[in-house]
This record gives structure tokens, sequence and C-alpha cells, in this order.
């Protein structure tokens, strides 16, 4: 690992999540130190919430020093900013085999999009509900904004498995040519990343043992070669780098994050026009609140914006913190329509 001095980084998370072991794999490819704090598996999450001011109900959550990251894609593209390559650390974004540019664009675009909001959100359509507990069911039905049926769940699950079907025979189209990665790069990249977890994921998962018969290798070669071929790439990584320093308590983190420093506020800026768009202005109050699911509200101080990411000061019990989403797929309101 890079032997140069930096922020502290925390990783918010419950072993359980699919959408975890994304962020994961991508902290020991990119061989990033880090320490953990285990989460409930459902809110409330008073160690975000209440100690940090950060209301966003989904995890992961990533602290790097007083920052606070939501959402997996904003995760990857904040260290991969704060833990460059330049520096020696491990990068999302390599060049396409045979010395080619790196298609950065459109890979975070790929990973935000299709891999977590098509994918994933099928992935999720596939869990056998009717087997966990009414606590849980509760919380999914207020994170999803709707009633989940373990009945209507379990009978759609037909459909479910052949859209999926259908996704891995275009993901086995794009390898067709013998590549070896997603995006004909170098090394895995995010887009690799934000796929394989999908797939690993059901996979291993011992109450998705129905989903097996999707990953035939006679059927589908090159995408159960390449899942392979990822899963030894980042267990490898974990094994060489071991980038878990610790597991924390929630108060520890707290401690750790607020005495920490900030990134300036200058690397994120403030797009005065684009703010002005949507009737937004520097340091007003704000929420932010996902477009999709968990559709909690964070509210803060609006002190970065530009198009692809927001920045909102928020305060806890244990200090004030700067909770960082993207822009795409999160609303951000003014005062008044935030009802502070």
């Amino acid at each position: 690992m890079p032997e140069t001095s930096r922020p502290p980084v925390i990783l918010y998370h419950y072993d359980a999540s699919p959408i975890v072991r994304k962020v994961k794999n991508i902290l020991a490819i990119k061989r990033i130190p880090h320490m953990r704090v285990e989460l409930p598996i459902v809110v409330p999450r008073p160690d975000l919430a209440d100690r940090l001011g950060v209301k966003y109900r989904l995890v992961p959550v990533l602290a790097i020093g007083r920052d606070v990251y939501c959402d997996s894609s904003l995760i990857a593209a904040a260290l991969e900013r704060r833990f460059p390559a330049s520096e020696g650390y491990g990068t999302l974004f390599p060049k396409r085999t045979g010395g080619g540019k790196a298609d950065t664009g459109m890979i975070k675009a790929f990973a935000m999009t299709y891999a977590d909001r098509t994918l994933a959100q099928l992935g999720t359509q596939t869990l056998p509900y009717h087997k966990f507990t009414p606590e849980f069911l509760k919380d999914r039905s207020a994170a999803f904004g709707k009633q989940l049926n373990p009945d209507e769940i379990a009978k759609d699950l037909p459909i479910v498995k052949s859209w999926l079907a259908s996704h891995l025979d275009l993901i086995e189209e794009q390898l067709s040519d013998g590549r070896e990665w997603l995006m004909d790069t170098e090394t895995p990249s995010l887009a690799d990343m934000s796929v394989h977890y999908v797939w690993e994921w059901m996979q291993q998962y011992r109450p998705l043992r129905h989903m097996k018969d999707l990953f035939d290798p006679a059927v589908i070669p090159a995408t159960t070669g390449w899942i392979n071929r990822v899963s030894a790439y980042v267990s490898a990584a974990h094994a060489e780098h071991k980038p878990v320093l610790d597991t924390i308590s929630g108060a520890r983190a707290a401690e750790v994050i607020t005495a920490a420093a900030a990134e300036d506020l200058k690397v994120v800026g403030f797009d005065e026009a684009e703010a002005a768009r949507i009737g937004l202005k520097r340091h007003q109050n704000v929420s932010v609140t996902p477009a999709d699911n968990g559709k909690v509200p964070t509210v803060g101080k609006l002190v970065s914006f530009n198009k692809q990411e927001i920045c909102i000061e928020t305060h806890g019990t244990a200090g004030s913190v700067f909770c960082h989403f993207p822009r795409l797929y999160y609303a951000v309101k003014p005062e008044a329509e935030a009802k502070l």
C-alpha cells in the first residue's frame, strides 16, 4: 500500500448487503486501508442519523476524513479522485487494452444506471421474501415505497429470471470477442466491479440456490469465465493487501470522522449557473433525497454543487460533517420545499 499520509477511511455496512460487496471489492483493488462499522440490517441506524446527521437510509456509506459519501457509484468516484493511481493506488478506470484511453464518463454512467438501477434492482426481486421476518418486510416496504407482497414476488419470479437470462446473454455478447474484462480494459474497471457482484451474489447466497441454473457454462461460457476471473482478481487483492484495519464502534467512528480534516470545498466547487437552474443558492438549507428507493431526506447547508455531485453540511450529536450525494437520481430541494 502507498505510504502517503491520508485521511481515515471508514466503511458503514452490513454483511448481508450485496452492494456492500461492490464497495469492499473496490477498496481491495484500490489497496485502500480502512476501518469498518457494522450497521443493523434495518433502520433506525443512529450511528449515521443521530451522530452525524446523515439520514440517508441505504448502505453502504463511506467516510473519507470528515467527508461522508452516499451511493456506491459516488463512493467509487470519490475513492478514485482522492486515492489516485498516480500515487500508487489501484485504479477503477484503467486504459483500454493496447494502450487506449480510459473511458471514465461512460463507465460511470454504465455503473450508476445499468448496473445499480437495472441489474441490481432485478436482483432484489429474486429474494425469498416469504422467509423473512415481518420486521424486515416492513423495513423494505418503507424503503421501496410500497407494501411488499411475498406471494406476488414469488409469482413474478419466472419472468424476472427470464429477464436476468437476457441480461446474461447481453454480457455474453459483449465478451464474445475474447476480451478479458467488460470494457476491454487492461485490468478490471468500475464496470466489472458494478456488474460482477450481482451475479456472484446470486451464485453464493444460499437462499438464491434457485437461481443457479442461469449460470450454465455450456450456455454462457464467456460470461461464467468472466465471473470467475473477476472473483479470482478481487480475492487475490483482498488476500494480498488486507485492507481492513479494524472494526470499530459507531461512537468511535463519529469521533474519528468529526475530528478529521475535510476535502477543500473548491474541489467539487459551486456551479452557480446550474444551481440557479433549479432555484438553489450557496449556503441555503436544502434536503437531498434519493429519487428511486429509500426516499428519506438528509437536510443540511448546501456548500458544494456541480453537475455530478452535491455536498451539504450536516450536524449530529458528534459534530458536523460534509455529506456528499450524486446529482443523478437524487432530488435536492430548497428550505421551503424541504419543510425544515
